[in-house]
């Protein structure tokens, strides 16, 4: 017969956190209660009572100078109210997975926001957090539940609610839970509230009943993650409950090949011993059967050793990957010195502290600061314990990698690596791959571009025996311009101006991002003067100020304008080259009727083979070529044809004319004396 032991069995963080502080309280001889019973376990409760430690229902019954311990499971407002006015010191061990949903709960509510909780609303915890709404709150232990209450209130579901779960909740009822609220409610705003340490627990228990053919459940009937675990575990083998190891004598294991053990987290590691050296008596009493080696990553218990030292070992590996909070007492080049309210001595090692190289414990951390810490190894001959910060963050990194999974909230990171078929992003030290097909908005975008950027992403897909997750950037991207597209048509009107980025360019056209949509600028939309590609005015990523020329809202078009009014050669003419001005004309073509003079950019006039020259010619070259300047006289304007008229012989014949009367008046004046003489 094969037994195996959950890795993640025994008590949670929070529980062990609270059972310690009230160790230490009866240590030191302070006269102390605990509000309620501490844990569901008779033999801690009956333990702390021995040592002083009694218990009390409600805080009128604190006595003077005693401290009052508030158990894991937290209270509400009005019992801290209660207690600062009754005079009682105050030991708080509400676990801070509970705490935080306490302030998730406090900041998020009002009397417009109602409080939508999921668990036992006889369960302490859930009556806490209750304690702490400002404003309504409502209580289902199930999604049809929810479901039937959401139908009655119809009202509710039009409101901003905001939704938690009790930290013990069923992982499966809470995803079904979220679907419903996301189907009836405007808006709501959830929290995955369900504690860590609980998800792993039940993962790993569900995991171990598939593999086994019985699953024995160890912890307290009013447990509440207990009772899940046993309901998880049923789902796919024969399960017991026991509080006790002589609750075993009832079970049947003649016809049992493999056994799987977990325990709930108010479970001390001292009852577990007890359950599994009365399973192996019993097993050897009725199977005559010795206990095979569990090649599994959890508890192993053998055949070729003794089996009390198999299972003390057992007991001992769990203390590994606890989480546990250290006091910094001391930091040094190799090591942080940290107390984490045990007798040995913490220590994390800087390569420990930190996924970021370029983290300074020296300058982040100060003598008496709380970190978050993960056991990695306890050295009971030196009397130390090697902690993990990074670990630690690694963990809690991945835990909100696979509620990401679930929920589809965005998560950030840094663009670590341009790898072959994709990238690699950083998130809180956890690397999630996201394919090339989802690294950018459009395919044609250079991967290399992103490298040490920081980016936005969702979880599409994660492997968890493998520890690996899949990130889109795309579909982030995509929601992003969906919305501001949105808002654009919302408000969007001809005439309007937009600074936008040139994205892409053809022959006919460039494409311009102005804020979550693209507009064109046609070819003739550029430039005044005719140009005959695109990338004579752009280029791609240049900033570019247009205006909305035209728009169709049905099919989502958007035509744009870049060239300005004031460019307008033709303005630029009627402004300061009227009719009868002379002007510097470039020669920049020849027909057989005459010659094209460049009068300003944009603007050629027709020099007419009968404007050329006083004298007849047989064609324009015969005094003309292109490229040369030549004075010429503006004869007419055609605005609305875009025609200039230009002469050259009208500035020719007023010039002869004048000439001739010059010549004229000398003649006379020499004639005069002559006459004069004569006379």
């Amino acid at each position: 017969m094969r037994i195996t032991l959950a890795k993640t069995a025994g008590f949670c963080f929070g529980v062990d956190r609270a059972v310690n502080m009230a160790y230490d309280l009866a240590s030191k001889n302070v006269p102390a209660a605990t509000l309620g019973e501490l844990i569901h376990n008779n033999s801690v409760t009956s333990e702390l009572e021995s040592k002083g430690v009694r218990m009390i229902e409600n805080p009128s019954q604190s006595q003077e100078g005693e401290t009052v311990i508030i158990r894991a499971h937290g209270v509400s407002r009005q019992v801290y109210d209660e207690l600062e006015k009754a005079g009682a010191n105050i030991c708080d061990a509400t676990c801070p997975f509970v705490k935080k949903i306490h302030d998730i709960v406090a900041e998020n509510s009002s009397d417009e926001v109602p409080v939508f909780i999921a668990g036992d609303p006889n369960h302490p915890e859930v009556m806490g957090i209750r304690g702490h709404s400002n404003g309504d709150a409502y209580v289902f232990n199930s999604a049809d539940e929810l479901e039937g209450f959401l139908l009655k209130n119809r009202f509710l579901c039009e409101k901003g609610i905001i939704a938690v779960s009790q930290t013990t909740f069923s992982q499966k009822e809470w995803k079904k839970c979220k679907e419903k609220i996301k189907i009836y409610c405007t808006n709501p705003k959830i929290f995955d509230t369900i504690c860590s340490a609980t998800r792993k627990r039940q993962d790993e228990a569900a995991e171990l009943s598939k593999q086994n053919d019985m699953m024995i459940v160890i912890g307290g009937r009013h447990s509440s993650n207990t009772v899940k675990l046993k309901a998880v575990c049923s789902e796919n083998c024969e399960t017991h409950l026991v509080e006790r190891a002589d609750e075993l004598r009832t079970i049947d294991f003649s016809q049992i090949a493999e056994i799987g053990v977990t325990a709930g987290a108010s479970t001390p590691s001292a009852i577990i011993k007890e359950v599994l050296l009365e399973m192996s008596e019993i097993v050897n009493e009725t199977t005559n059967m010795q206990v095979e080696e569990v090649p599994s990553e959890a508890a192993v218990i053998t055949d070729d050793m003794d089996f009390s030292e198999a299972l003390e070992a057992s007991l001992s590996s769990m203390s590994t990957d606890q989480k546990v909070k250290g006091v910094v007492m001391g930091i040094t080049p190799t090591e942080i010195q940290v107390d984490i309210g045990r007798k040995h001595a913490g220590y994390v090692p800087m390569d420990e502290y930190s996924a970021d190289p370029n983290a300074n414990a020296a300058k982040e951390l100060k003598i008496g600061d709380e970190i978050d810490l993960i056991i990695m190894k306890t050295n009971d001959a030196e009397g130390t314990v090697m902690l993990s910060k990074r670990r630690f963050d690694a963990q809690n990194a991945w835990t909100e990698i696979i509620a990401a999974e679930e929920d589809g909230r965005i998560l950030e990171g840094t663009v670590a690596e341009v790898v072959k078929g994709g990238v690699r992003v950083v998130s809180n030290g956890v690397r999630v791959f996201v394919p090339a097909s989802h690294a950018t908005e459009r395919r044609d975008e250079n991967l290399e571009d992103l490298l040490k950027t920081t980016v936005k992403f969702r979880i599409i897909e994660v492997n968890k025996q493998r520890r690996r997750a899949v990130g889109s950037i795309r579909s982030v991207l995509k929601d992003a311009k969906k919305e501001a597209s949105e808002a654009f048509w919302a408000q969007a009107a001809e005439g309007q101006q937009y600074t936008g980025t040139v994205k892409s360019m053809t022959t006919y056209g460039a494409f311009v991002d102005i804020g979550g949509v693209d507009g064109m600028v046609h070819i003739s939309e550029m430039s005044w003067k005719r140009i005959k590609n695109p990338a004579e005015i752009f280029e791609i990523g240049q900033e570019v100020v247009v205006y909305i020329k035209s728009l169709d809202a049905e099919k989502k078009k958007i035509s744009l304008g870049y060239r300005k009014d004031e460019d307008n050669p033709w303005e630029i003419l009627k402004k300061n080259y009227p009719e009868g001005s002379v002007v510097e004309a470039e020669v920049v073509g020849m027909t057989t009727f005459g010659a094209f003079a460049r009068i300003i950019p944009g603007i050629d006039g027709l020099i007419h083979i009968s404007q050329i020259a006083d004298r007849h010619i047989s064609k324009p070259q015969d005094v003309l070529k292109v490229g040369e300047t030549v004075t010429c006289k503006i004869t007419a304007i055609d605005y609305d044809k875009k025609r200039v008229s230009l002469s050259i012989r009208a500035l020719i014949e007023p010039a002869e004319e004048a000439a001739e009367e010059a010549v004229e008046e000398v003649a006379a004046v020499e004639e005069a004396p002559a006459e004069e003489a004569a006379e």
